[in-house]
């Protein structure tokens, strides 16, 4: 799975590189979002590897902070460039003779640019005040990563403060962009009801399907872990929701991307040197 997910995200940033025909907001915010499920992946799954390989299930207290900082940057990037993606579909099919001025290349710099701002001073935030706490109890992690809500049940203080900082980042970084989906979809599926040919319907959803996919799998299970109170937090759900979205939906993701948009497979074919692929 770890191979897997490196080298389909991996591809994905080559053929959006090197084919000019790609080089438009949509594609750019995917190879951005390839490059953050890369990253994601590196985070977590090399550990998990040594862990396995050599039986010895342990993390330094520095480590585990800076995992759990990386890993909670790259997840709030992921939700707000998963809306940035839905606004950038919104105006492409809502609002499609102003897409080229509304969305020029500054304009989608600075967006990617704010979303990692955002998240790095979320993180990093949150971050700052686990590294307050003592840890008295058992030291022992129910989880296979340096997982928030796992790391603030083994915690002696009081985090009464900080469950509430969550709370408030987690409606900032996860309602607020969720919501921005939602409406951005409300708008795009209203304008699909108005196009008369069943083809033409068929034809601008399909832009937005490998989107809703991805948001769809990672909100899902975002929010069965972090939207709950955490007295009732369950190791076993946690870790099997965790699984999916750190591991499955980044490995996922050239496959919904690629399988289904026909420029995605002849920018692959065209960079392996196979020509461009038959139409399926």
């Amino acid at each position: 799975m770890y191979l897997v997910t490196m080298l389909g995200n991996l591809l994905i940033i080559l053929a959006i590189s090197s084919d000019t025909h790609l080089h438009t907001p949509m594609y750019f915010f995917l190879a951005n979002l390839s490059f953050i499920d890369t990253c994601f992946t590196c985070t977590i799954v090399p550990k998990v590897l040594e862990n396995i390989q050599t039986q010895h299930h342990t993390i330094s207290y520095t480590g585990c902070l800076v995992q759990m900082y990386v890993f909670m940057a790259l997840t709030l990037l992921d939700d707000f460039l998963l809306a940035v993606m839905a606004y950038d579909r919104y105006v492409a099919i809502c609002l499609p003779l102003h897409y080229t001025m509304t969305m020029q290349p500054q304009r989608c710099l600075l967006l990617v640019a704010t979303s990692w701002l955002c998240s790095q001073f979320l993180a990093f935030s949150l971050t700052l005040q686990m590294a307050q706490f003592s840890f008295c109890a058992s030291h022992s992690i129910p989880h296979f990563f340096c997982d928030l809500i796992p790391l603030l049940k083994l915690a002696c203080s009081d985090t009464h403060i900080f469950q509430a900082t969550m709370f408030i980042e987690a409606a900032l970084s996860g309602v607020v962009p969720l919501t921005c989906v939602l409406v951005s979809y409300a708008y795009i599926i209203h304008t699909i009801l108005r196009v008369s040919s069943a083809g033409g319907k068929y034809k601008v959803f399909s832009t937005c399907g490998c989107h809703l996919t991805m948001v769809t799998l990672f909100y899902g299970t975002l929010f069965l872990v972090y939207f709950q109170p955490s007295s009732s937090y369950s190791a076993d759900t946690g870790m099997l929701a965790s699984v999916i979205y750190t591991m499955v939906t980044p490995m996922l993701n050239p496959f919904i991307y690629c399988l289904r948009n026909r420029d995605m497979k002849d920018a692959l074919w065209k960079l392996l040197g196979w020509g461009k692929c038959s139409t399926l």
